[in-house]
């Protein structure tokens, strides 16, 4: 359930766009490389090195996927990704974002691909197009900076598997991706971006590399809402290749409801992720503008974390926690950004469990029902616990570690959320 707090902005109302994929999506691109420049923002880089498209009358860029970005192993260089993500909005002019934000060296992009998927790393007959980078093949970006595609003519449909090839070349070090996609994308040695088949495509994995964010171009009227959270918003114990997270139901309604402004969703969920402290990638308050305010669009940022600084047994305390929370919801509010936030879900049962970090939890929640300080709240912890035991998941939402929620937990979360509380502030 949300409960709106009707105090900011008010907002125009628009019907949904549904676009079929249509026409050629295509981008010339000039025989010499584009070497990215930029500028660096907070730590781990938030540099955006090409500037963004001019847009129609009454249309602007919105982002339709996204993954956060975080410190991955060494890539090799001469190596080819294929990698699978689901669209929220639909729209035009699709752009992807290329993150070295992590890297420790310039990467080179030698060439770029958008398909869409058939099966596997399979992709529909005549959907892959080239990308490119101010007029050119390939990019350059270098440590700590961030690059954005040129716009590809052609419309994206909402609730597409959008597949973006890359060929990879002179990486060393550090790379920059989202440890756990949920999502079994591909690699291979070589440059094979531009096939259309999967023969060459040998080796699944479990992760994005190097691309962070999609975005199209739609009605200005139209947004998007960034979930902003830890392993529960980053899919952990949800379906592997369904899309079965809670962002990902959340998007399914928001698609299917008419009359509402909000329609794009980007899942910024990293597993073991705190609020206060950096460690399984930066602390939400480090990454905020990288992985949020950065995003072309955004409306609505939704709030739901904490679970990990309470349960670290670090001497954490509720105030502490109100304190991160204050600071993500003024920096938010200051950027024009409406903040909806989530109570903490029960987690008796998993290991590190106690008293102490239970009552952290309570009044955390209790902070987050009443203090006001949200545009609305959805109380993610009332849904899920279990009636008879409320320091407990529900069993029938209950992932298998008393954490995380399954499937079903999943798309209750997603069925609590009052769609109009994302458009209300």
């Amino acid at each position: 359930m949300s409960v709106p707090r009707f105090r900011r902005r008010g907002v125009g109302v628009v019907s949904a766009l549904l676009l079929a994929v249509c026409g050629p999506l295509t981008a010339s691109a000039a025989a010499q490389p584009q070497v990215a420049s930029g500028t660096s923002g907070e730590s781990g880089g938030s540099g955006t090195s090409v500037r963004p498209a001019a847009t129609s009358p009454g249309k602007h860029s919105v982002i339709t996927w996204g993954a956060s970005a975080d410190r991955q192993g060494e890539g090799p260089a001469d190596r080819s990704y294929r990698l699978i993500v689901r669209t929220s909005v639909g729209g035009t002019n699709m752009r992807i974002r290329l993150s070295n934000a992590f890297g420790e060296h310039p990467v080179t992009f030698a060439s770029a691909y958008a398909g869409l998927q058939k099966q596997g790393a399979e992709l529909v007959h005549g959907s892959n197009r080239q990308l490119s980078f101010g007029g050119a093949a390939s990019v350059t970006v270098p440590a700590g900076e961030t690059v954005l595609s040129d716009p590809l003519p052609g419309k994206l449909a909402d609730q597409s598997n959008l597949v973006i090839s890359l060929y990879v070349t002179g990486a060393q070090g550090p790379t920059t991706g989202h440890g756990m996609a949920m999502q079994t994308n591909y690699a291979t040695a070589g440059d094979h971006a531009a096939e259309e088949g999967a023969a060459n495509w040998t080796d699944p994995m479990g992760s994005w590399y190097w691309l962070d964010a999609v975005d199209v171009e739609t009605s200005a009227a139209v947004g998007s809402v960034v979930t902003l959270g830890d392993s529960i918003t980053d899919g952990w114990a949800s379906t592997t290749d369904q899309n079965r997270r809670w962002p990902d139901y959340l998007s399914r309604r928001l698609q299917a409801a008419s009359g509402l402004t909000v329609k794009g969703v980007a899942n910024e969920g990293i597993s073991g992720n705190k609020v206060l402290a950096d460690g399984a990638g930066q602390a939400a308050l480090n990454r905020l503008q990288r992985d949020v305010l950065s995003q072309p669009g955004v409306r609505t940022v939704f709030l739901f974390e904490g679970i990990n600084d309470i349960k670290a047994h670090t001497g954490v305390t509720v105030e502490d926690m109100i304190a991160g929370y204050r600071q993500i919801i003024d920096r938010a509010h200051a950027a024009g950004k409406c903040v909806v936030g989530a109570t903490v879900m029960p987690f008796k049962g998993w290991s590190e469990y106690d008293a102490a970090s239970e009552a952290v939890r309570q009044g955390v929640n209790d902070w987050i029902r009443n203090s006001g300080a949200l545009d609305a709240v959805t109380d993610f912890d009332r849904i899920t616990r279990n009636p008879y035991d409320p320091q407990l998941i529900l069993p029938f939402f209950d992932g298998g570690d008393h954490l995380h929620p399954n499937d079903k937990g999943m798309q209750a979360m997603a069925d609590a959320v009052d769609l109009g509380s994302l458009t209300s502030c």
